[in-house]
């Protein structure tokens, strides 16, 4: 499946993609802000990781970013723990390609997703997972509509200092409104 933007393609991933992957999962600066867990992977856990659980699994679906112009990869986003029966699922985004970072691509994707999610897929709700120093992440996840709806207190050690673990969800006809 393949849908766009204005700048952005998104394709289903692969394991063609997996060297890509591997590249920004072991990048300890990307997965800062977005991964529990600061390891660094062999190429072989990276494949054992895609093949059962980004492609593997049937409750998630997960799509690499594309520039449109030069069809250059710059992060994923994925719906994972996807509920059918409930119309839920968790979302993720990771902008792997630092030099897209602060040019409007997440939003661009979020919006992407979300209606896939929403509009597509016709899911209820979806939520997400946010460390609380993601001041950045924060803003765009408030902006496209995205509530706080709780937190886990210092479940996050980074840095030398605790952080908060911030739980935002959207529902269905939020995101509709909102236009």
């Amino acid at each position: 499946m393949l849908f766009q933007s204005e700048r952005l393609v998104c394709r289903k991933m692969t394991m063609e993609d997996a060297e890509q992957y591997h590249a920004w999962r072991n990048d300890l600066e990307v997965m800062q802000s977005t991964s529990p867990f600061l390891d660094t992977y062999t190429m072989e856990e990276t494949r054992d990781f895609m093949q059962h659980v980004i492609l593997g699994s049937a409750s998630s679906k997960s799509y690499l970013l594309l520039l449109k112009e030069s069809g250059k990869p710059i992060g994923i986003m994925s719906l994972i723990h996807i509920d059918l029966k409930n119309r839920n699922a968790e979302c993720v985004l990771d902008i792997g390609d630092k030099d897209c970072w602060g040019q409007g691509y997440g939003s661009e994707a979020m919006r992407l997703l979300l209606d896939y999610a929403f509009l597509e897929m016709n899911l209820h709700r979806l939520g997400l997972r946010v460390f609380s120093f993601n001041q950045r992440a924060i803003r765009l996840y408030e902006k496209v509509g995205f509530t706080r709806e709780g937190s886990a207190r210092q479940s996050l050690f980074r840095g030398g200092s605790w952080h908060d673990v911030i739980y935002m969800g959207i529902l269905q006809n939020e995101y509709v409104k909102k236009g």
